[in-house]
Formats: structure tokens, C-alpha cells, sequence
């Protein structure tokens, strides 16, 4: 299916590795309606919203906002787009946004994480207008967008954010491909990147005692970031009574699909089951 290619193409296209060219910020993408959530210079910050077939005014559908990898300096909607267009196939509302990068903004990833707490925010303020349950959304992410993923599951307001801009609900689920969920300085992934708030921006130094579901993946051969921050993050939310299923890839790297093609379809099957059994989608829906 052609929807189904492009978002596997869309996976295997996010990737820290810097671009040919200097990225541009997309304003719209076929099939999508664009949003703007969040005031800024020189441009806003959009959201990027794909419809199912069926949709209309007034329904209260789940739906999957993802957000693309790119170690909090490349990267675009272009990577995460798939998703949202995978998720309207799916019968749930789809929503890729954008968030400031160093490449694109000269911004640190202080910036990543507050955009993307706004993001949700914002999606769960329109949520009528989307025709979206504000408590059924799923967040997602690769990478570094895994990372600001766990963000919007987080209460408190990290240094950088706008306490008024924090999700007013935590995310229903949390979807996590290859995510830095740690970035302190003992232990993390380029702590240098975060100033003194190393610790502070640290996922998995952060968690609240009440977490959503996560479903995670990651490669045993990530040489970028390591499994041991995917076992660590899973081991602590285990231990704290939170419910935490991880997927570990056998010869996976960072971008484990185009190591272990098989896993691209693997991972999409396993994604689709997850939601079934969190009441996101109807237990008889054909993946």
C-alpha cells in the first residue's frame, strides 16, 4: 500500500546525519492542514494535521501526534509526516509538528522540549475544532523526538518552558523509536548540548510516578544511542508500577529498518496491536 511505503520511508529517513543542503521549514504538506500552534520569529510553529477518511465535525477520535528525530539540530515534519498519514489510514486523527532545531533556529534543544510541550498543548485546547478526544492522543518520536516525546508526559515545566504552555492531559500512550531518555552528564547522551540543566532535561531523571503505557523500540547495535538507555528507562518505569513493553531489535543500529528491513513491518504491526489494546482503536480494525 502507498501510504504504508511512505511511512517506511519517512522512518528510515530520520537520521542524525547532517543534510546535503540547508533545511527549509515546511509550510504545508499534501493531504495535511497546516496550524499554527505557537508565535515565533522569523516564522511560527505549525502542526501539520492528516483527516481520516470519514471525518467530521464533532467526533471525539483518537489520534497519534509523532514527532521526528534529528539530535534536536536536523530534521523536519518531512521525517514524521508518514506517521500522520499511517494514523489517518488508520481511522485516528494524525498530527506531525514541527519544533525549532539548531540548524533551522540556532536554538538548543531547551527550545525542542518547549515547543513540543506547547504542541500538545495547543492540539488538546483545539481538540473540538479536530474532532479529537484530548484524552486518547497518543505522542510519539525517534531520537531526540523521542526524547521530547517523554516530555509531554512529564507534569512539571522544565527550565526553558512556559509553565502556561504544559499539556493539560498527559498523552494516552507513548510510542518511542531509538529515544535519548537520558541526557545527564554522568550517563547521557550529549549532556554538552544543555548547559546546566543537563539533569533537568533528563527524561528518566524526571518521570512522574504515574506515567503512561510506553511501547518502545531499539536496536541492540546503536552505536548513536545506546540500548542500555532503553533497558535503563524501561527497568525504572517497571519498577515504579508503570507499564512499560520494550522491543529490542537483534543487529538494529540507530535507524534499525534499514538494518533489519524486516522490523519495519514488525514494528508497524506491533504499533497497531499496542493501540488496540489501549482502547485507541477498535479491537476488529484491519491493520
Amino acid at each position: 500500500m502507498i501510504l504504508r511505503l511512505a511511512f517506511f520511508l519517512t522512518v528510515a529517513a530520520a537520521t542524525f546525519a547532517a543534510p546535503a543542503a540547508p533545511e527549509t521549514t515546511p509550510t504545508g504538506f499534501p493531504g495535511a492542514e497546516t496550524f499554527v500552534y505557537r508565535d515565533g520569529q522569523p516564522e511560527p510553529r505549525r502542526l501539520f494535521v492528516v483527516k481520516p477518511a470519514g471525518w467530521k465535525a464533532g467526533d471525539h477520535r483518537a489520534a497519534l501526534l509523532f514527532f521526528f528525530g534529528g539530535g534536536w539540530t536536523t530534521g523536519t515534519p518531512a521525517s514524521s509526516i508518514g506517521w500522520a498519514r499511517m494514523a489517518a489510514e488508520l481511522g485516528l486523527v494524525g498530527i506531525a509538528p514541527d519544533y525549532r532545531t539548531k540548524g533551522r533556529n540556532d536554538t538548543s534543544p531547551l527550545a525542542a522540549v518547549a515547543d513540543c510541550r506547547a504542541a500538545l498543548h495547543w492540539v488538546q485546547e483545539h481538540a473540538a475544532d479536530l474532532g479529537l478526544d484530548p484524552a486518547r492522543i497518543a505522542v510519539g518520536g525517534n531520537s531526540a523526538g523521542g526524547h521530547v516525546a517523554l516530555w509531554t508526559a512529564i507534569t512539571h515545566a522544565p527550565p526553558g518552558s512556559d509553565p502556561a504552555e504544559s499539556p493539560r492531559l498527559k498523552p494516552a500512550v507513548l510510542i518511542l523509536y531509538s529515544t535519548v531518555s537520558d541526557t545527564s552528564l554522568e550517563t547521557g547522551y550529549t549532556p554538552q548540548r544543555f548547559g546546566e540543566h543537563t539533569t533537568a532535561l533528563s527524561p528518566i531523571h524526571q518521570l512522574d510516578a504515574k506515567m503512561p503505557p510506553v511501547l518502545a523500540f531499539h536496536g541492540d547495535a546503536d552505536a548513536l544511542v545506546p540500548l542500555r538507555m532503553a533497558v535503563a528507562l524501561r527497568d525504572k518505569l517497571v519498577a515504579t508500577g508503570n507499564s512499560s513493553d520494550l522491543h529490542i531489535v537483534p543487529g538494529g543500529g540507530h535507524n534499525f529498518g534499514n538494518d533489519v528491513p524486516e522490523w519495519k513491518e514488525k514494528s508497524r504491526l506491533l504499533v497497531i496491536e499496542f493501540l488496540k489494546a489501549q482502547g485507541l482503536m477498535a479491537p476488529d480494525s484491519k491493520p
